[in-house]
């Protein structure tokens, strides 16, 4: 019998053991009066001469056994508690039901009069108890212990890997992982309030999309049988929350999950939380503006300061962000000026030069592109707006007045990565058109960077779209950077993960 099995049929005879003295150990009801936090200032307010009675529950994460007294502490959403029960109170048949028949794991609720220890620790004198749920197996993380006839917890469970395909016992035994997830729901609150407060309506659009677009990412196709139609996971919102512009919605947001069929690595997951924008009359620049007010007070509000720490860094994130050219950026960090090279060929025997081996069959902007990724992303720790992208590769964007070739783009970046994209946004139907046809053309059917032709956008591109500014930022990542997390993983409760041998799946 493997150690899980026979820690399992312990416990099962334990809750046998439970049943036979009357206690039901998965009741239908659970009575609580107050958290660990209440409870306690509850305590403090009334003072020591007062008599505080509580009903209190949650997760046993202690035991110390002393003749026929024992302490415990549970632990619930808002804290922790100890509790304390006495044999001439409960009577010994209860104690030796406590000592032998609950673990470390079990939820309990107890109740009964709160008072002060001689070490000044505020405690729950316990009346009454009894089992919520027991524990048929000990938290993975939890290593039980005897040292000196007591039982005791060590939270242990660091293992990244099994703490990604077990992220309940994760967030069981570690507190810190449970903050994490407290703060990205507060960055997540904090960039609505934020919008919202700027006229912004939030919206929702499909999930499920006939057509896919508005990114360069390969998605994942399912089918519709009673329709007989293919259908994509949508990769972006963007050609959606446009269309709402067309009728006349001047500021429009979502917030949710986006789609990629693409690699996994320390900053993507298949499936990730994004953050899009649109306000009409807007360019790039008022875009950069609002990008970095919001950012810092985002970080302000969720972390006490616009500056934080991350891997090691001290990072500003106060407006204004640095702002440099992307083909100044890349010929201070490589030598080569993109500009001298109008043609793939041209670039990529540049880049050969360079020591480089670029992709033969890439475009010009996904060499210079290539260019970015490699010699300058990973130098931008402080917040900075890289701007000025290549038509190719922005498909959506509109064109800078004079140079046809480049686009009104930006991407901003923090800590090395990239956290958000943002363009002028492309208003003509008619340009818009040709760049659908141009990028069928030059790219593959198997290509990311292929967009296919959307016929109802550009019907409402017709209809009249006023002019705007579009950005969109990867939540995980801005979440990643304000809980000084190294990896996508750490900040998405259950993360995509390789089947192990054995489970269902690839």
């Amino acid at each position: 019998m493997s150690e899980r099995h026979r820690l399992e049929q312990v416990r099962l005879e334990k809750l046998e053991r439970l049943r036979r003295a009357g206690m039901e150990p998965y009741p239908s009801r659970a009575s609580r009066s107050h958290t660990s936090a209440q409870a306690i200032q509850a305590f403090q307010q009334a003072g020591e001469d007062q008599t505080v009675q509580v009903s209190v529950a949650g997760r046993m994460r202690a035991l110390r056994e002393m003749g026929k007294t024992a302490f415990a502490h549970i632990e619930d959403g808002a804290g922790r508690l100890q509790l304390y029960f006495r044999s001439d109170e409960l009577g010994e048949e209860r104690l030796t039901l406590l000592r032998e028949a609950i673990d470390l794991g079990d939820f309990l609720a107890a109740s009964g009069t709160l008072f002060k220890t001689r070490t000044g620790e505020i405690t729950l004198r316990v009346a009454d108890f009894h089992i919520l749920a027991k524990a048929l197996l000990p938290l993975p993380a939890a290593k039980e212990e005897l040292v000196e006839g007591n039982r005791v917890v060590h939270s242990a469970f660091d293992n990244p890997e099994m703490r990604y395909r077990q992220r309940y016992a994760d967030l069981a035994v570690n507190p810190e992982v449970r903050e994490v997830f407290r703060s990205r729901a507060r960055i997540v609150d904090e960039l609505r309030r934020f919008l919202n407060e700027l006229e912004f309506v939030e919206v929702e659009t499909p999930i499920l999309q006939p057509i896919y677009g508005g990114a360069a990412a390969r998605p994942f196709t399912t089918h519709h049988h009673q329709l007989h139609q293919d259908l994509y996971l949508r990769i972006s919102f963007e050609l959606y929350l446009k269309r709402l512009l067309v009728g006349g919605l001047e500021r429009v947001y979502e917030i949710g999950k986006d789609f990629r069929n693409e690699g996994v690595d320390r900053t993507r997951n298949p499936e990730f939380t994004q953050l899009e924008f649109y306000m009409a009359y807007a360019d790039y620049n008022q875009v950069m503006e609002l990008t970095e007010q919001m950012i810092a007070r985002v970080a302000e509000r969720v972390t006490g300061s616009p500056r934080i720490s991350y891997q090691g860094h001290s990072i500003d994130l106060t407006p204004p962000w640095r702002r440099l050219e992307l083909r100044a950026a890349i010929l201070e960090r490589c030598g080569i000026d993109f500009a001298e090279h109008p043609s793939a060929d041209s670039l990529r025997r540049a880049m050969q030069a360079k020591g480089l081996t670029p992709d033969g069959r890439s475009t010009r902007g996904k060499l210079i592109e290539s260019l970015l990724s490699h010699f300058v992303e990973p130098e931008l720790i402080q917040p900075t707006f890289i701007y000025d992208y290549p038509r190719d590769i922005s498909p959506l964007a509109k064109s800078k007045p004079g140079d046809p070739q480049t686009v009104e783009r930006f991407e901003g970046y923090i800590g090395g990565m990239e956290l958000c994209n943002a363009f002028t946004e492309l208003n003509d139907p008619l340009d818009q058109e040709q760049r659908f046809l141009e990028m069928g053309r030059a790219y593959s059917a198997e290509d990311e960077e292929r967009h296919p032709m959307d016929d109802d956008y550009l019907r409402a591109m017709r209809y009249g779209m006023p002019p705007n500014g579009g950005f969109g930022m990867g939540v995980d990542r801005l979440t990643m950077l304000l809980t000084d997390r190294p990896n996508i993983r750490e900040v998405v409760l259950f993360p995509h993960l390789r089947s192990l041998e054995g489970e269902p799946g690839e």
